[in-house]
């Protein structure tokens, strides 16, 4: 059977005496298995990390980008063979996988400019004779702790910036999907970062907890649940790291009564249902304002989703494949039976779905619950699933006040043709992330991705310029040059610039 082994500088890590099973969410069965490591695999990463670090810290920037350059083109040239590696893991659907990487791709173009936004500032004459400037120098080695469900995209968003600002870096993958990350740190060798400066290494809670207490890694990123993202960042700060720790959403889609509803439904079926809403990005609340409104929305929702063809992964017609694991599909349909017991009407039921020739497959069909409310426990915690909740507003402030009030602060998003309502909730709505007629806010790559509240803990966002300062610490220079002689100032007395 196929082994995942870690990849430390440039090669298979340590021989491991415990192992994970890596499922085939298309058929049920084990199709790999993943070798889970201890304290002693991360210290021969760190180890190798500290010995490559400084040298590349010493490259000059426009060095590190060309590497970048080289990375991306590698990247894109083995697209194909990447997508289906991690649709065969994930269950993702073949074009979503692609879109998985471009997405990651997107950052590390980003990164291919570091030498223009490693620069830094610089005043002349800021006191008599005296100059300060500012440098921004990197951490040390940086760790990214990444989840299953964009297992190229999330590596991608962490590695580019850490790698490009000087940094070397460990990726601790899910160990439900992780060949696609130790495939990029082989092409990272391939495009010419030198061994040790990207490295993977897997495991489960026990190489969390080493990544989190090790004292020479600087600086660690994560993205997963809210409960183990708080465990992280609070671990994390507490062993004196920087720490930015991403977590849960429960995205709300507001539809006005002038939006278009035709393109409202067919935004939610991506939305709500794409990757088998297995997204933190996912929009499985969608806001009616108005009774009329709800019911010409239902009466479009229902055909939309009962037209979606679940497949599997590489069924280029499927609009979404199975789920990562036969737990997480049981945990999925077992949220359905909660929202049926609080009493949300189940208008499509997507439990006990079968795909001929695949029974065993993780798969669920699309669901659409009405008539919910904000006491459900459905509606306060994360389905991350094909589900969609409606969940009805009479009007503009109880509709803004949904998101608002919310535990997770991601993401959100307004469909309206009127401007002053799409301004006012863009500027008044409690969370993160806002889509105007844009159902998946993800902000572009020289932008930063952050959500607020229980959906994200530290204060700097994942790439762009808050990506370049979480990797980076500023080191600033206060200079002068005498001539020689004696001012007759008094040496005692703290510096001013007057």
């Amino acid at each position: 059977m196929r082994q995942i082994d870690h990849f430390i500088s440039g090669g298979a890590g340590a021989s491991a005496t415990r192992f994970g099973d890596i499922m085939d969410p298309n058929n049920g069965g084990v199709q790999a298995r993943v070798a889970l490591g201890d304290a002693a695999v991360l210290e021969r990463a760190v180890q190798a990390a500290s010995a490559a670090q400084p040298a590349w810290a010493a490259t000059n920037p426009q060095r590190r980008a060309r590497v970048m350059f080289e990375f991306k083109r590698l990247v894109e040239a083995n697209m194909d063979d990447l997508a289906h590696m991690l649709s065969s893991e994930h269950g993702k659907v073949i074009a979503d996988s692609k879109g998985d990487i471009q997405r990651g791709l997107e950052v590390i173009e980003f990164c291919c400019g570091i030498p223009h936004v490693m620069k830094g500032e610089y005043s002349q004459g800021a006191g008599p004779g005296i100059d300060v400037y500012s440098m921004r120098q990197p951490i040390g080695i940086g760790a990214g702790i990444t989840p299953f469900n964009f297992p190229g995209m999330i590596p991608l968003w962490m590695c580019g910036p850490a790698i490009a600002t000087g940094n070397a870096f460990i990726i601790k993958p899910s160990e439900r999907d992780p060949s696609v990350p130790v495939r990029l740190a082989e092409l990272f060798i391939e495009a010419g970062l030198p061994e040790g400066i990207c490295q993977v290494v897997h495991g489960d809670k026990e190489m969390v907890d080493a990544i989190l207490d090790h004292p020479a890694i600087g600086a660690v990123s994560f993205v997963g649940s809210s409960d183990i993202a708080h465990y992280v960042y609070n671990r994390g700060v507490a062993n004196g790291k920087r720490v930015q720790a991403m977590g849960g959403a429960k995205n709300h889609g507001i539809v006005m009564p002038d939006a278009d509803l035709d393109q409202v439904v067919n935004d939610l079926a991506g939305a709500a249902f794409g990757s088998a809403g297995e997204r933190c990005m996912a929009l499985p609340v969608v806001v009616p304002v108005g009774e009329e409104t709800a019911e010409r929305l239902k009466a479009k929702l229902i055909p939309a989703i009962e037209a979606l063809r679940v497949g599997v992964s590489t069924d280029a017609q499927a609009h979404y494949g199975p789920v990562v694991t036969a737990q997480h599909k049981a945990k999925v349909e077992g949220w359905i039976q909660t929202c049926v017991d609080e009493g949300g009407e189940l208008i499509v039921d997507g439990r006990g779905f079968k795909l001929q020739g695949h029974e065993e497959g993780f798969f669920i069909g699309p669901t659409l619950f009405d008539h919910v409310t904000t006491d459900m426990e459905s509606y306060k915690e994360e389905i991350f699933g094909p589900v969609l909740q409606i969940v009805r507003a009479a009007n503009f402030e109880e509709a803004l006040a949904l998101p608002s009030k919310h535990q997770y602060g991601n993401g959100v998003a307004i469909f309206t043709r009127n401007g002053h309502a799409a301004r006012e909730f863009a500027a008044r709505v409690n969370v993160g992330m806002v889509g105007i007629n844009v159902p998946i806010p993800v902000p572009v790559a020289y932008h930063s991705f952050g959500g607020w509240k229980r959906s994200a803990f530290g204060d700097t966002n994942q790439h762009g310029m808050e990506g370049v300062k979480f990797w980076t610490k500023v080191k600033t220079i206060t200079q002068r040059w005498p001539d020689g002689s004696p001012d007759g100032g008094n040496a005692f007395v703290i510096p001013t610039m007057g």
